[in-house]
């Protein structure tokens, strides 16, 4: 991957106590809008509205458990549409409207993020609007896999001949015009599947937005975004991982390891069914051992046996299965930071978050782990939003609701998704109607 020159921000003292307030900006949305996390444990809706302040308020929230989700990809429509239904109904009670269109997390067709440097002849005139737009349009072309469709094209820099760093370049004069571009995209089935339960839920897909980023847009405060962080969402069935530096996004994917798999690996290894293992890991687990764990017995009620069949087992035992599927995970991040030439990128800072981030002792793992600076992200508070949604594992939907309302982006003013004449949301609805 090739490294631009990067503008830092002020060396001034980072506050990490908590993510900065949702930035403002000019909203995209002029009425209530909902989005809508798809998760493999868990579904949660949120409907929003922008303030005359363009701050967000929460109208509703509804959430259930994950089902027919499975490492973020519907695998039992039934099932899905069964829970989807569910959340947004609660969250339209709330938000007391119907919801005809949600923008929802892509954390399935296993995600690919690519980059191109791209340059377009200006002749020494002004950059116009439309030159920034042949370019992006370029590296949507270039991007081009087939069954794979796009979900992402970001720009994220700018160079006007020997203006370097530029954010928005219109009204430069300039010989030659130059961009770096983010482009995101994953796996047609996958996203088909995904566009045909939600229609069945008579939900429409107003956006897809990478997972990790939008975990990412909820959690990291300014500086961070800026001088460079890695977020990891771990997720039940996922562990989501994006890199922001210059304030931008510059790499996101999904590893298929999360929360579920530590707790299959608990009742794999205590024969105890998958419920009790959850309990367990909630209360008793932990990715680090203490001097008490040997003395300290858990009830582990087992499979198949009636609900007096208890065995005891020591608090190390159930340490001891934790932590090697924990170390894994995080093993595997920093293989991937150094196979897409990220290190330097990515900062000094991970920052984890998630509702499997919330484990006693992930944090000190992690920093073991990476060898970096390490907290535990938690959204900014909304108005609105329940006390029971304002932690590590509702970070994605508080996150994507900023999305929806026009945050996060850059050139927000040019509507880049909706340039393609024929997207794939377009082709699914086709072969939709096709079929029926």
């Amino acid at each position: 991957m090739n490294d631009m020159s990067r503008r830092l921000a002020p060396p001034t003292p980072p506050r990490i106590d908590e993510p900065d307030a949702p930035p403002r900006g000019r909203p995209r949305q002029s009425g209530p809008f909902g989005v809508l996390d798809i998760g493999s444990t868990k579904i949660a809706c949120v409907i929003g509205r922008c303030e005359s302040d363009f701050s967000l308020r929460v109208l509703g929230f509804g959430w259930q458990m994950g089902r027919g989700v499975r490492a973020g990809g519907i695998v039992d429509v039934e099932e899905a549409e069964r829970a989807i239904r569910a959340a947004v109904g609660h969250a339209e009670e709330e938000a007391g409207t119907r919801l005809r269109s949600v923008t929802v997390n892509l954390s399935c067709g296993q995600p690919r993020s690519q980059q191109f440097n791209l340059q377009w002849p200006v002749g020494g005139r002004a950059v116009t609007e439309q030159d920034i737009r042949r370019l992006l349009t370029e590296a949507r072309n270039r991007a081009v896999t087939e069954g794979r469709s796009i979900i992402h094209v970001l720009p994220l820099a700018f160079a006007a001949d020997d203006a370097q760093g530029v954010a928005d370049p219109r009204g430069l004069h300039c010989e030659t015009l130059v961009a770096r571009v983010h482009v995101v995209d994953a796996a047609t089935t996958t996203l088909r599947t995904l566009d045909a339960c939600l229609a069945r839920c008579d939900l429409e897909i107003a956006e897809l937005v990478s997972a990790p980023m939008a975990s990412g847009m909820a959690v990291l405060v300014e500086d961070e975004r800026m001088l460079g962080a890695t977020v990891l969402d771990m997720g039940g069935g996922t562990t989501g991982m994006a890199v922001f530096a210059d304030g931008q996004l510059q790499h996101a994917e999904q590893l298929s390891l999360g929360g579920m798999h530590v707790t299959n690996d608990i009742a794999r290894v205590l024969t105890t069914p998958v419920k009790d293992a959850e309990r367990l890991k909630a209360i008793y687990g932990s990715a680090q051992a203490s001097p008490d764990d040997e003395r300290e017995m858990l009830p582990v009620p087992q499979v198949g046996e009636d609900e007096h069949a208890i065995t005891k087992i020591p608090r190390s035992m159930l340490v001891s299965i934790i932590k090697p599927r924990l170390e894994e995970t995080f093993q595997i991040v920093a293989a991937r930071l150094e196979e897409t030439g990220l290190l330097r990128a990515a900062g000094h800072r991970i920052v984890l978050t998630g509702g499997a981030a919330q484990l006693s002792g992930v944090q000190e793992m992690a920093n073991q782990v990476l060898g970096r600076q390490v907290r535990i992200g938690r959204p900014a508070p909304l108005r609105g939003l329940p006390d029971s949604a304002a932690g590590p594992a509702f970070a994605t939907a508080v996150g994507l609701l900023s999305w929806a309302a026009g945050q996060g982006r850059m050139l927000a003013d040019i509507d880049i998704e909706n340039d393609r004449p024929a997207g794939w949301l377009r082709r699914v609805v086709n072969f939709l109607r096709e079929r029926v």
